[in-house]
């Protein structure tokens, strides 16, 4: 995305494009919507609409109007009763405060599917993000190229954080070298990474770190299936209670034929055996036959 013109009614502080966020106050819950804004607000400007109500634009946005009228109170936009906010304007503004009115060199670690797709990502450079570089240490992936780029090795990763000025490092690589490769960008001066690997990455104060991991958003997703078909899970449950009704009976008989604590245990255990056993042939064939639903 390039940059905005400015409204002429509203003289942009040139000052503060260049003071963070931080400095400025912003909560964290606030940044993290602001990409939101920006993605609804860009959509707006490509269609030449000129102004947006706070209604419209919280819809598109997926929010709840009081919240973004509060979120642009930290960016000392107000817009304008009956009228609503200067889209042009409003996406300079957030442009500014996230720091996307200048370019930033961004390199990718782990050249393997995932590093590709990101590599040929079109979203990167229209927002300002130029992929400066892509490494590997596999030398069957060094010297190979995605998206017009050569994959370099990973021991000249140094010398191209500096000479291209590089402060955010993106991570693809399997889980057991993410630390090291983190530790690595952090020593020769990236100060911000995004991390796709599957582990908790550990850096010193001073560096931010974003992560992507798309089985806990998976994860979080089927949550919400369960309860939106109605299979909340019983805690109460019990492996008896889920097994074939002749089971059922057969743990009712050996509880009474056991009489005293120490037998009834027993004679649970034995029965929840028999359950288990019933379950398994119910899911390798007869009735309750999965095959039908999950093919090899």
């Amino acid at each position: 995305m390039g940059r905005s013109p400015q409204s002429s009614s509203q003289t942009p502080d040139q000052g503060a494009a260049r003071r963070p966020s931080r400095a400025r106050g912003i909560p964290e819950a606030t940044v993290a919507r602001l990409p939101l804004y920006l993605r609804a607000l860009t959509a707006l400007s490509e269609r030449s609409v000129p102004t947006v109500s706070s209604e419209e634009l919280a819809a598109a946005a997926g929010v709840n109007s009081a919240k973004l009228r509060k979120d642009f109170s930290y960016l000392g936009s107000y817009g304008t009763r009956g009228v609503g906010y200067d889209v042009e304007y409003l996406v300079y503004q957030i442009s500014r405060e996230l720091g996307l009115t200048q370019d930033w060199p961004v390199v990718i670690v782990g050249i393997g599917n995932l590093g590709h797709a990101l590599a040929n990502y079109g979203g990167f450079a229209s927002r300002g993000f130029r992929v400066a570089a892509l490494l590997d240490a596999d030398p069957n992936v060094v010297g190979t190229s995605a998206a017009g780029l050569p994959v370099r090795h990973m021991d000249e990763l140094e010398s191209i954080v500096e000479s291209q000025h590089v402060s955010i490092g993106v991570i693809t690589t399997p889980p057991g070298a993410a630390q090291q490769v983190c530790d690595r960008l952090v020593e020769a001066g990236v100060t911000s990474i995004l991390n796709f690997a599957p582990t908790v990455l550990t850096v010193p104060d001073g560096v931010d770190v974003r992560k992507v991991d798309l089985s806990i958003e998976l994860q979080i997703l089927a949550f919400h299936e369960q309860r939106k078909a109605g299979e909340e899970p019983d805690h109460t449950e019990s492996v008896l209670d889920r097994a074939p009704g002749p089971v059922r009976a057969a743990a009712a008989k050996l509880r009474r034929a056991a009489g005293g604590s120490g037998k009834a245990r027993a004679a649970e255990a034995a029965a929840k055996d028999q359950a288990e056993q019933a379950k398994g042939k119910t899911a390798k064939g007869g009735e309750g036959d999965l095959s039908a639903v999950m093919p090899a």
